[in-house]
């Protein structure tokens, strides 16, 4: 039987990119990014005070691999006596309850973090894990955004650098394979997709795929235009995790449940027919407002569009990336 199950509606499926549906109870309706900022105090703060309280849940996968749940995306975790390995940091207020889950697992020490791409809620927690004595590992382009002042237009929102101990101090440009606790790690480069950065990290010879925000379980997905995120390079990395993907493969998803092959190719599918609706659509000389009230997500809303990528927003992010 695959690995995975039925994405559900948690906290721990929130994404920093994400939030309008933090406000829905209130407003009635979906707001956009920006109109969250607009309309509440300052999103990352919220976000880290969220984590300050969620709890962490560990999924024990196969031989020494797990993933922790509940610190912005999802953590991947390879233990051994040559230290701990972590596919992603979380946000840094869920420090002490990340640190009860990885001491349950093992007690070693942390040696190293591999950033799957820049976002806050996937390398926030950099600079403690750092001190902890982990090396920070990442695509060049992460690291570029970590060490500067990036700007998000559509969160409308200004990341000042990172502390220099956040910044990853190890990168590469296309590939990179580590032989760790016994595993080989395969470390491959997506080009632009969610981001310019992301990278997936393979467990080769547990058969496990962490996809980092190419891949989101159940939900919608966001893509970050002004840090070099492309609708179609999003299409291209589901194509190349679908084609790396065995029968029975586990897979990491940047956000929602462990998943498998079939959900992934769900995914891609999905993905797929709603660019080809919104493309035709657009090749009309319809508007994007146009575009938005024809409804083009409309035959997977039910199964997509129930968190907090609304139709509306996923259709917008569609428009403008064809």
């Amino acid at each position: 039987m695959p690995y995975g199950h039925q994405p559900h509606l948690s906290r721990r499926g929130f994404c920093l990119c994400c939030l309008g549906a933090t406000t829905i109870a209130a407003t009635g309706g979906w707001l956009t990014p920006r109109e969250v900022f607009a309309q509440s105090r300052n999103v990352v703060d919220s976000m880290r005070a969220a984590a300050a309280d969620a709890p962490i849940k560990v999924h024990n996968l196969r031989s020494n691999i797990s993933m922790l749940e509940g610190s912005g995306g999802n953590i991947g975790v390879l233990t051994g006596s040559d230290g701990l390995v972590l596919v992603d940091a979380g946000i840094t207020a869920s420090r002490p309850r990340i640190l009860e889950a990885l001491s349950g697992l093992d007690k070693g020490p942390i040696r190293h973090v591999i950033n799957t791409h820049w976002h806050f809620d996937h390398s926030d927690g950099n600079e403690w894990l750092q001190k902890e004595g982990a090396t920070i590992i990442a695509h060049e382009n992460t690291r570029k955004h970590l060490a500067t002042a990036t700007r998000v237009e559509d969160w409308n929102f200004n990341f000042p650098p990172s502390p220099p101990g956040a910044v990853p101090s190890e990168v590469f440009a296309t590939d990179k394979t580590m032989r760790v606790n016994g595993a080989t790690l395969a470390l491959k480069y997506y080009g632009p997709c969610h981001t310019d950065g992301d990278l997936s990290v393979t467990f080769t010879e547990a058969d496990i795929l962490h996809t980092g925000d190419t891949y989101w379980n159940g939900f919608y997905p966001f893509i970050d235009y002004s840090t070099g995120g492309s609708l179609d390079g999003t299409i291209r990395a589901t194509e190349t995790n679908l084609a790396a993907a065995t029968d029975r493969m586990i897979v990491i998803p940047g956000h929602g449940p462990v998943s498998n092959k079939t959900e992934l190719k769900a995914y891609r599918d999905m993905l797929v027919d709603i660019r080809e609706k919104v493309a035709a659509l657009k090749k009309q000389g319809r508007s994007l407002d146009d575009t938005v009230a024809a409804k083009p997500t409309a035959s997977y809303d039910a199964k997509w569009g129930q968190f907090a990528v609304n139709p509306t927003l996923f259709t917008k992010l569609v428009y403008m990336g064809i």
